[in-house]
């Protein structure tokens, strides 16, 4: 068929099943959005209030559904206000294609009225980038940008492409999608080394990752955890991949992480790392991390291999194919002794209340988890709600809990609730936030109502940015530097003038009557919580620390 460039973007979309675009338009970008008012009735269009809103709601949806997120802005500023979303994706390993249209070639390079070279503004936060100035690699770097952004460690491409080439025709037949790159191939005696360290081991203990989700692995492990009477802790990145009433999760590691994962990884014999880095929020202090145990890393990518934490064998393989291939090779062991001594700190981990305000952080989010369904999707920004979200929350599958976990980005949540929403239209979103986090993202308020999302969103307003506030009254003898803003914000009416609802609470029974309204209403709520400075995020281990420096409360 004869097509011109932007049509040519929406029958590739269409191939590889892409329905909704989150996005903004722009001069550059008119050629884009003239074709997606023509294949409007195949590929919906949120714009959202803000660029990195769009890719924040791309990441969201990506994560809510497992699709790959798609999201499109004009050239300059349209394109640079992508880059926060697109290196949280790329952090996160989230699979996302941005398409940017730039100014027309013969302006290239003159300084030409909103041009960047964003391809190479985000080379370090992409898997791959692409700048289409010819319509003859267009079709090839579309399929290609899919086929890149959810193989083996998935992740963000950009495709950048200049006007005079969304205007141009060319000829375009559909073609299936590209088959994903192999899964990593390893050696057959690795396998036999993992067993044989698994089957000798006395205190064994698994440390997930993202990877284990990334992979669907989840059935696979709780396999491996049965079978050998493993124990097993997460990362937030992880959260939802054992479920939460499994007696064999010991909960969150690191930071502020719960002292049964924290102590089995300190006096474990064996630590089995799938899927995970060894970020420095959970392995704090590197040489002394897991000092007792022998250490064995399986991840996709073999650049994560010892690069934090030097271990005793490092395997690059996708977690399922791993285990799926592990398994019968591990024999039946129900390390009872181990098991019980693990669990048994799980009882020393309970609510901590430390602020003086009648509502505290644990009361929300048992309400919540009381008054929502196990289908329920949470969404966190940044911050100390984002930590007591990952505590408390009632996790029972992974594309159930969306947060920014490597980048840590302020404002992630609203983009990521409304994308995780359009994805799931069916499914209740709820989007937890503080108030220094919601400052940076209320404005997608007005893409909720006019989207006619019933996302609701939990406001803990301590009226400070809490976690750096924790750090200073901690660390710098109370010092509050610009962390005490002052903010006469009244988030009631701005809910209002966006033309969502605003409720407010202050105490438990406030909180559980207006959540309850809320529940009822079919757009967007904003509902602000009265906190306290004063409610610290417990335990903690300082950065660099170990068990011996955690702080319980």
């Amino acid at each position: 068929m004869r097509v011109n460039g932007s049509q040519l973007v929406m029958e590739v979309l269409l191939q590889h099943g892409v329905d909704t675009v989150f996005g903004y338009p722009g001069g550059a970008a008119l050629n884009l959005y003239d074709a997606l008012y023509e294949y409007s009735d195949r590929i919906k269009v949120v714009t959202t209030a803000h660029e990195q809103g769009a890719s924040h709601a791309a990441d969201g949806y990506a994560r809510a559904t497992g699709k790959t997120g798609v999201c499109f802005a004009t050239s300059g500023p349209g394109a640079t206000n992508l880059v926060t979303g697109i290196a949280t994706a790329f952090m996160d390993s989230i699979p996302l294609v941005a398409i940017t249209a730039n100014v027309p070639d013969s302006l290239i390079g003159r300084d030409a009225f909103q041009e960047v070279s964003i391809s190479n503004v985000v080379i370090p936060v992409t898997k791959h980038t692409y700048f289409i100035n010819n319509i003859d690699n267009l079709e090839d770097a579309l399929y290609n940008a899919f086929r890149i952004a959810s193989s083996g460690r998935k992740g963000p491409v950009l495709i950048d492409i200049t006007k005079d080439v969304t205007a141009a025709m060319t000829n375009y037949k559909p073609r299936k999608p590209i088959d994903k790159d192999p899964l990593p191939a390893f050696e057959k005696a690795d396998l036999k080394k993992v067993a044989d360290m698994i089957n000798a081991s006395s205190k064994p203990v698994i440390y997930c990752g993202g990877g284990v989700a990334a992979s669907n692995a989840g059935e696979e492990l709780l396999q491996l955890m049965d079978k050998a009477g493993i124990p097993a802790a997460h990362t937030l990145m992880s959260a939802g991949v054992i479920g939460y009433d499994n007696p064999k999760n010991l909960g969150m590691a690191g930071m502020h992480g719960t002292i049964a994962a924290n102590k089995a990884f300190d006096r474990a014999d064996l630590m089995i790392a799938l899927g995970t880095r060894f970020s420095d929020r959970v392995a704090l202090n590197p040489e002394k991390f897991g000092k007792r145990a022998q250490k064995i890393q399986i991840d996709i990518d073999a650049s994560e291999l010892n690069k934090n934490v030097f271990v005793d064998l490092g395997i690059t393989a996708d977690i399922k194919d791993f285990l799926t291939q592990l398994l019968p090779l591990i024999k039946e062991n129900g390390h009872e002794e181990w098991l019980s001594l693990a669990t048994g700190w799980k009882s020393k981990t309970g609510d901590v209340k430390s602020g003086d305000a009648e509502l505290h952080p644990s009361e929300i989010l048992h309400s919540v988890c009381d008054m929502t369904d196990k289908d329920t999707i949470y969404v966190t920004d940044v911050g100390q709600h984002q930590m007591w979200a990952a505590q408390y929350l009632k996790h029972e599958h992974t594309k159930q809990f969306l947060t920014s976990g490597g980048l840590g980005t302020m404002g992630y949540g609203y983009g990521a609730a409304i994308g995780a929403q359009v994805g799931c239209p069916d499914a209740r979103v709820i989007h937890f936030t503080g108030d220094g986090s919601f400052h940076m993202n209320l404005n997608e308020g007005c893409t909720a109502v006019s989207q006619e999302l019933p996302i609701i969103t939990i406001i803990m307003n301590n009226q400070v940015l809490g976690m750096v506030y924790q750090w200073q009254g901690i660390f710098y003898d109370h010092r509050y530097s610009a962390t005490d803003l002052h903010r006469k914000t009244d988030f009631l009416k701005i809910a209002e003038g966006f033309g969502a609802k605003g409720f407010k609470a202050d105490t438990p029974d406030e909180f559980e009557e207006v959540f309850a309204k809320a529940l009822k209403e079919k757009g967007p709520v904003w509902i602000d919580c009265h906190i306290a400075k004063s409610e610290y995020v417990y335990p903690m281990i300082p950065g660099g620390g170990t068990i011996e420096d955690m702080i319980i409360g």
